[in-house]
Parts: C-alpha cells; structure tokens; sequence
C-alpha cells in the first residue's frame, strides 16, 4: 500500500460530494468537520456567504467548527455558498500523506506512532475509505481495493463492498444515541441484510441469528448486563467497548483503532486497554493508532512511526522503542519516557 493525500484538494471533493446531501447549515457544517481537523498545524477555514439577493455578506468564516455550529441557525443550504479549504499558513498547498507504504501480515498488530497532524488519522480513514488517496494502491489479500489510477475502484458501489474489508474504532465512540448498545452492534449487519433479495422472506431469521452475534460479541466485551442500555447510561470504556463490538460485527480482516483510549480517564483506559489485548491473543489482525506507548511496546508485532505525513521509521518494537535509528524517532519517544519518569 503507498498512498498519498493532498489535503486542499480532498476537502474541496468532500464539500462537493456532501453540500448536495444535507439539509440544513449546521448540519452541513457538522459533515464537513469530519473531513477538517486531521493536519495539525495547517490552517483549516470554513466559510459561509449569504448569497440570498446577490448578498455577499460572510456568515461565518473560521476553523473552529464547534464554535459554527454554536453560531450558525438551521437554515436552507440554498439560500448559501460554503467553501472548504485547508493550507499552510504560507499559502502553500498541504500533503497530509506522502507515500506512505506498508504492508500488515495476517494476524499482526500494527502500532502506528507519531505526533499529532502527522497524518496517522488520515491513514486509517484511507484503509476505511473514508478518504479518497489521490495515488496509490490498498490491497487485501492480493485483491485491490482501491486504486487511484482505476476509476472502477471508485465507484461508490464498490466502495461500499470493500469497506467491509476494515472495521474502524474511532476516538469517540460515534455510538447512535438513540439505539441500545445491543442496537448499535447490529445496526451494520440488519442494513447489509436489507440489500439481500431473500430479506423479506428470512427477516425474522436473519434478525434472531444478527441479535444473538450481537449478545455474543458484547459479551465478550464483559457486556452482556449492559445491552439494553443506551449510550448516555454507560461509561466511556463501556461505550467504547460497544464501538469495538460493533466494529468486530462485520467480521473485518483488519480491525483498525483511533486512539480508543484518547477520550477515556486512566482507570477506564484499562478496561479498553485489556479487549484489545484480548483481540491481540485471538490474532486479530489490527492496526492501532495510539499514544499508550508502553501498551504498543507489549502488544504489537510491529511499530511504525511517522512524521509530516511520511513513515519515518518502522521495525519490531525493540527496534524503534530500545534502539530507534531516526533523531526524530528518540525525540518523540523521549518525551514520553520523561513524562512517565516526572
């Protein structure tokens, strides 16, 4: 896999592919916040314009997307013009990605380090299709599934096909509020079903045998006292256990996290910490963005760390951890080590 990702002409595609689709300003607002915010010290700016009566009046111009949706009123998305874009603060054109190439060995786990904004997030939403690599190759057991340079493997049909490949854990949780924890782990596979031609025929069938994958998966989360509850009545680990679960539905070959531990306290850290390390002994093949540097150290097969959006170094965890090659590599990991002696 080498893949590559300019960051100005990606969210200029999204805005594009996301305006037509959604009905209000805030709403839309909140869409194009999920592509904007993964490059660190880039500058990210959304502006809307009144366009209503040849108004050029600007409604809200800034990088700061909470704060627009705190400002902005539901309103018709026709009645504005919104852009999208992304740079560096000199105008220049950003690469969150530069031809980052690896390859992950079935039942491996990858720990991805790095600093943030060096595009380890990006990376992830590449392998889910989330974003769309202006070069490059993803392939899965010798089958390609995505290529920049074939057309065919961008139609958003098979997109959707292939994204079954990856099972994604984001940082916070992104459970629907308003399903059960047991709702939300069989939400992915009761929608799969409904493109079935034998659905309405085998409905109740594929529900019982959909709900009773759900109970099992959640028990092996150590939640199966919690599955009528909704999100709001559970704790972040528990939610994010829920996330993991509904991850693990699908059956992916390659489960990838987020940092799953990023919006937890340190005492529910452990709880997630220890279904990982579970999935690890199980073989699950994952690849894992995260921070805990001593769990990447004793969990994974293999570390990679990457910095302004390119893999700097890579190797077994003794390699980069005991003795890393890059100064960059011992700058980032002293100042862990440092903190963990303070």
């Amino acid at each position: 896999m080498a893949l590559s990702v300019k960051t100005k002409e990606h969210l200029r595609r999204r805005a594009a592919e996301l305006l037509p689709k959604w009905g209000s300003l805030a709403v839309c607002a909140a869409a194009l916040g999920l592509c904007i915010g993964y490059t660190g010290s880039s500058v990210h700016l959304v502006t809307i314009r009144d366009s209503r009566a040849g108004s050029e009046r600007i409604l809200a111009s800034t990088d700061d997307v909470p704060a627009l949706l705190r400002r902005v009123k539901m309103q018709p998305l026709a009645e504005y013009d919104v852009t999208v874009w992304s740079e560096t603060p000199d105008g220049e054109e950003l690469q969150v990605l530069r031809g980052v190439d690896l390859t992950v060995e079935k039942g491996d786990v990858v720990a991805i380090l790095g600093p943030s904004g060096s595009g380890k997030t990006t990376l992830l939403r590449c392998l889910n299709f989330l974003e769309r690599p202006d070069t490059g190759c993803i392939r899965v057991n010798g089958e390609t599934m995505w290529d920049a340079a074939d057309p065919a493997t961008q139609r958003e049909s098979e997109v959707r096909k292939k994204r079954l490949h990856f099972g994604l854990v984001f940082q916070n949780f992104n459970l629907f509020p308003q399903y059960t924890a047991l709702q939300n782990v069989m939400l992915a596979g009761e929608l799969l079903a409904k493109e079935s031609p034998d659905y309405k025929a085998n409905k109740k069938a594929i529900h019982a045998q959909l709900e009773q994958q759900a109970q099992e998966l959640l028990a092996q989360m150590g939640l199966s006292a919690r599955a009528g509850h909704y999100p709001h009545q559970l704790s972040g680990g528990q939610q994010q256990r829920v996330a993991i679960a509904r991850a693990l539905a699908l059956r992916p070959d390659i489960l990838c996290f987020d940092e799953p531990t990023s919006a937890l306290d340190p005492e529910l850290t452990g709880e997630v910490l220890k279904v990982i390390r579970g999935l690890a002994d199980n073989h699950t093949t994952m690849i894992i963005v995260t921070h805990e540097m001593e769990f990447a150290r004793n969990v994974s097969d293999y570390v990679i760390f990457m910095d302004g959006g390119r893999i700097a170094e890579q190797g077994t965890p003794e390699e980069v951890f005991e003795n890393p090659k890059e100064e960059r590599t011992k700058q980032f990991l002293s100042r862990y080590k440092k903190r963990d002696e303070d």
